[in-house]
């Protein structure tokens, strides 16, 4: 449990210089990590073009930097706990960087594939590290809003990743990871000189900045292990993850079928009222649950809960009727859901997780999240191939929205019986 649950608020008031600066650096290197990400799916036909691979292997790119991203998050939380968050940071953007440059010299399926579970090697560093030193910068009522803005800039980040494709038309895919990655690099030039630790907030910031405390990997698996609410939480991520890699996966498919739109259309208006959602769900969560949390300790997780109810309705109305109304409902709806929780979830963390150990358990999270994800959009691929349609399959989605909010007001419930044991003890 996070040392600082009883401090006064009042305390926690006053951020440390170059808070704000921090989140802005962030958000640039967060778009950075999730532009190179997803700029090989808008260059496919380039690509395939140039490197003889079949549709089964260019999924593997996809497929193995998702494996060993999973695989290695935890890790990469456990670095972050352990050692500096801003130098696990900084070594994860320039490793990116130099990876995604190093892909345009790509000659064969083979070296496509070392460099892309490489590059997920590399980028599951990233996100448990500068959400916790955004945490550690931001403590109290500027939590959530701090981390729904560095959220932004990944979405934005996946958004352009169009570009990629377009320098692909006009030039080359090879030039398109070159004028990507070199300027990645400079950006890690430029958080070697600005970004800065923060004192954590289990530690004593009398002093300075103190060095993070020598712990174990095992230890702080132990310590997540024997949380209950953390079960919860991770079984309410994995729900969210799986629903929003349907959509991504899948819902551009649904609209071309459903209504008749033309591919790129289909996927503008898919994607783009989802990610058009999130980012305003983001914003408004973050600064409604900062607010509010001020009175209610618990706003962290009310919030993101009545959101998650209000969108799985959406979803039955969707697969009910087949107006095209009711589909951009339910992803509007989707995305501020998403948003909400996404500005909540280190927040949440912080709540039922021991401070020394938040990294690690994002990396957790992060890890369940991929699994479920990819796990997710393959089950809807063999349904389809079992004649079944999208929009059956959507609906279904729906109890998994529903399910997503059960598990997170179950960790409500979990918190509450657990100060009320104490208070009585």
């Amino acid at each position: 449990m996070s040392t600082s649950a009883g401090k006064p608020i009042a305390s926690r008031l006053s951020l440390p210089t170059g808070a704000w600066l921090v989140v802005g650096l962030l958000w640039l290197a967060g778009g950075s990590n999730y532009l190179t990400r997803t700029m090989l799916t808008t260059m496919r036909g380039s690509i395939m073009e140039e490197i003889p691979m079949t549709e089964a292997q260019f999924g593997l790119l996809t497929s193995g930097f998702l494996w060993i991203y999973a695989l290695a998050s935890p890790l990469g939380g456990y670095l972050a706990d352990r050692f500096s968050r801003h130098l696990v940071i900084i070594g994860s953007i320039f490793a990116w960087s130099l990876i995604t440059w190093i892909t345009a010299y790509v000659k064969s399926f083979e070296q496509f594939v070392v460099l892309r579970t490489l590059l997920g090697l590399s980028q599951a560093f990233y996100i448990p590290a500068s959400v916790a030193l955004i945490i550690d910068y931001h403590r109290g009522p500027t939590r959530a809003l701090a981390t729904g803005i560095h959220s932004t800039g990944m979405i934005l980040g996946s958004t352009i990743g169009g570009l990629a494709g377009w320098l692909a038309e006009t030039h080359s895919w090879s030039y398109a990871y070159t004028i990507i990655g070199l300027p990645n690099l400079a950006l890690g030039v430029l958080l070697c000189f600005l970004l800065r630790e923060s004192p954590r907030e289990h530690l004593d910031a009398s002093a300075g900045v103190p060095k993070p405390e020598k712990i174990s990997f095992s230890e702080a698996l132990r310590s997540l292990s024997k949380t209950g609410a953390f079960y919860l939480l991770i079984c309410s991520w994995c729900l969210q993850g799986a629903i929003s890699w349907i959509i991504i996966g899948w819902m551009p498919t649904h609209m071309r079928e459903q209504f008749g739109l033309g591919q790129g259309s289909a996927g503008f208006s898919a994607l783009g009222y989802v990610f058009g959602a999130q980012m305003i769900g983001l914003i408004v969560g973050g600064i409604w649950s900062d607010r509010w949390s001020l009175t209610q300790p618990r706003a962290r997780l009310i919030l993101p809960t009545i959101a998650l109810m209000l969108a799985a309705p959406a979803f039955w109305l969707m697969g009910w009727s087949h107006q095209m109304a009711f589909t951009v409902l339910s992803l509007i709806m989707w995305g501020l859901a998403a948003g909400f929780l996404g500005a909540n979830m280190m927040p949440i963390i912080c709540l039922i997780v021991d401070a020394r150990y938040r990294a690690t358990a994002l990396g957790v999270l992060n890890c369940f999240t991929a699994i479920s994800g990819g796990l997710s959009v393959y089950g809807v691929g063999a349904l389809r191939d079992a004649k079944i349609g999208i929009g059956p399959i959507l609906t279904f989605a729906g109890f998994g929205v529903f399910l997503c909010g059960v598990f997170l007001w179950l960790v409500n419930v979990a918190l509450t019986k657990s100060a009320r044991a104490k208070s009585l003890g």
